[in-house]
């Protein structure tokens, strides 16, 4: 699934054929078919993929343990470093986001960032009750704009490439996240 990661990053995601994959993988077309039943079978695969391994970025990061705040921003700087080795996953998200409401990949699109939102918002939660984070803090809001950030370098990054380092972006921009969390000091 890799190889059609890698693809989405030269080629959008709508311009990836199958002939395209089963050259990039070194199999003849027809083999291509002797392993999915068809395309769409091939994308459920690419979703399952992408699905696993963001959510063992996301466990990774976490497992490492330390204060709430240590395992958000180790979070943080690991979702962009997954991003920034498979510039093909946000081009495959936002493609699918943006199609039908009731397409069974929007959906499961919309799993996998729902799900990582709230593995962000327990994080936020944490920090919260060991006082590192305001109580008042809307932790939806702030989940969202967590998740608004790294997609945002995403879209910095596409538009400047070979001009914005995201890791580095990401090094500047998570310090900023936090005191907008921690909000106006008296």
């Amino acid at each position: 699934m890799v190889a059609v990661i890698d693809l989405a990053s030269v080629h959008g995601p709508e311009g990836i054929t199958t002939q395209a994959i089963a050259t990039c993988i070194g199999v003849t077309h027809g083999a291509l078919f002797r392993h999915f039943p068809d395309k769409a079978a091939i994308w459920q695969a690419v979703f399952d993929w992408l699905g696993s391994r963001l959510g063992a970025v996301a466990d990774t990061a976490i497992a490492k343990g330390g204060e709430p705040l240590e395992m958000l921003e180790r979070l943080f700087h690991a979702q962009v470093a997954f991003v920034a080795g498979h510039p093909g996953v946000p081009r495959i998200l936002f493609h699918e986001l943006q199609r039908p409401e009731g397409s069974r990949m929007h959906a499961i699109a919309r799993t996998i960032v729902g799900g990582y939102r709230e593995r962000v918002k327990g994080l936020i939660r944490r920090a919260k009750e060991a006082g590192q984070l305001p109580s008042a803090l809307d932790e939806d809001v702030a989940a969202v704009l967590f998740v608004g950030t790294v997609q945002g370098l995403v879209v910095q990054s596409t538009l400047f490439s070979g001009t914005l380092d995201m890791r580095d972006a990401a090094r500047r921009v998570f310090p900023l996240l936090l005191d907008g969390y921690r909000g106006e000091k008296s």
